[in-house]
């Protein structure tokens, strides 16, 4: 070490830049604004700050305020926070964990805030249906059998969706108030119409389901 790498007396060495960390403080801090504030709302210099970088640098890792909205929007369809793993528990463990993660005092499910807040804006909208397809709605449809699973997946998402906006948006006072078991055994009955395949037509279950929520 020679006298112009050596720190001075008192003062901390100065740590090198980690590139891999520097890139996931970004997007955790661009996960948080535009889940707070949506696509619109938010600019890629208020990001660089909150991630303690300059917006040059976001811009180097990143392309653009698109660029980073997109792999935002991956970081957060990704993980699995409602739909279920195992096809052979499909049905219920969605219905459970949907009305677990939309109970009034469980945690906001940032995907959802995310995509709700942002979609106003055109090519925000395109970036999260794409996200929603190649994450969310492939995943659920990799594990139904039978035909048409693209459709029967975005059916069951928009179930998803629909409940979540009512339960903890707009919060209606039923939803809200319902019982968790009875709102389970209502939700799974539903998801079991396109997500259960058996070899007769569409409706002939929906008609069923109405009078026996386990057919």
């Amino acid at each position: 070490m020679n006298s112009r790498t050596a720190p001075r007396p008192g003062v901390p060495a100065k740590r090198a830049r980690n590139a891999a960390d520097t890139k996931a403080a970004i997007l955790q801090a661009a996960v948080t604004a535009f889940t707070q504030h949506g696509y619109d709302g938010v600019g890629v210099r208020e990001i660089a700050q909150a991630a303690g970088v300059t917006a040059m640098l976001v811009n180097r890792y990143f392309g653009s305020k698109e660029g980073l909205f997109a792999q935002t929007v991956d970081a957060a369809f990704a993980p699995r926070t409602v739909v279920g793993e195992d096809p052979r528990t499909l049905s219920s463990a969605t219905a459970a964990t949907l009305v677990a993660r939309t109970a009034p005092d469980a945690e906001h499910l940032d995907p959802f805030l995310l995509m709700l807040r942002s979609v106003p804006n055109p090519r925000a909208a395109e970036i999260v249906r794409a996200g929603i397809e190649r994450h969310v709605g492939a995943h659920l449809a990799a594990r139904l059998n039978g035909a048409d699973t693209g459709e029967r997946a975005e059916l069951a998402l928009a179930l998803i969706a629909g409940t979540w906006l009512m339960r903890t948006v707009i919060g209606t006072d039923a939803l809200r108030e319902a019982t968790p078991t009875l709102l389970t055994d209502q939700l799974q009955a539903m998801l079991d119409v396109v997500i259960d395949h058996r070899d007769e037509p569409t409706g002939s279950r929906v008609r069923r389901a109405r009078t026996d929520p386990r057919a």
